[in-house]
């Protein structure tokens, strides 16, 4: 979860000035970040934001397979040497980003997206995203208001829309739909209450920030951590019905989702 790598970089960068900074990507490699002191490290949705002294942010984007790994300091010789520290999920020409002090690394691999900016126009990457799930302050007001503007569109086209609220991905609108029975391919139009959609995302997501692996069912055991997500033609935990997976949006953004046809009944449509 990117607000759990938020806080493994706050704790290893922030404080403390950069010894490493090694961007490798073509528009940032002659980027000169050393000696500046990492303020704080933060998510903003699936966004991650390193801000620096001098008044600098570092953005970065996981996408599907990117990530942050944080190591001891003293794994440097082998990255600088092409050699893969062990734990590294990719070799090293996937590797994006290597940021550092006197104890950790943080390496990022297969990220998505990485960008220099002014702190002061952060808005410019995150401006667009609705009210964060995770933040204390969360506006579930807006969100709802976000939500509900287009009463046609279906509900899990709209949960995963991070402009509507940010955090969800593929785990919770499943997970999330299952546990209210709604059917991710009814309109928003059809939905008795939006906010409490919304609201049970938002216990989802706050109930898993520190745990690994996530859980909706209470177990982390592997393949019982989820009552419908990635168990097409198992039987429903709830009521033995065989879960099913369909599409939701226009290829190529096209994302896949499960859901029981018993106890998430269409009020409208159901997949193709």
């Amino acid at each position: 979860m990117v607000w759990r790598t938020a806080r493994r970089l706050d704790q290893a960068l922030a404080g403390r000035p950069l010894e490493v900074a090694d961007l490798r990507w073509p528009r940032l490699s002659t980027a000169d970040l050393g000696g500046r002191t990492v303020t704080s490290a933060v998510s903003r949705g699936k966004h991650l934001l390193v801000r620096l002294t001098g008044g600098l942010t570092l953005h970065s984007h996981l996408r599907m397979d990117g990530s942050w790994y944080i190591f001891r300091a003293d794994v440097l010789p082998l990255i600088r040497a092409g050699r893969r520290p062990a734990g590294a999920p990719g070799a090293d020409h996937t590797i994006r980003a290597v940021l550092g002090n006197s104890e950790w690394l943080a390496v990022g691999y297969a990220l998505g997206m990485l960008d220099l900016l002014p702190t002061e126009r952060e808005s410019d990457v995150v401006g667009h995203l609705g009210p964060d799930l995770l933040d204390p302050g969360w506006d579930g007001e807006q969100a709802e208001a976000r939500m509900v503007a287009d009463p046609g569109r279906p509900v899990g086209e709209a949960l995963l829309d991070q402009r509507v609220t940010a955090g969800i991905g593929t785990f919770y609108l499943a997970e999330t739909c299952f546990l209210t029975g709604t059917s991710p391919w009814d309109p928003v139009g059809a939905l008795p209450r939006p906010r409490a959609l919304l609201e049970r995302a938002r216990a989802l997501l706050l109930a898993n920030r520190e745990r690994v692996p996530q859980t909706t069912t209470g177990s982390t055991r592997r393949g019982e951590n989820a009552y419908v997500y990635g168990r097409t033609g198992h039987p429903c935990r709830r009521c033995g019905t065989t879960i099913v997976s369909g599409t939701l949006g226009q290829a190529p953004q096209a994302r896949l989702t499960y859901a029981c046809p018993h106890c998430q009944p269409p009020r409208a449509s159901a997949p193709g």
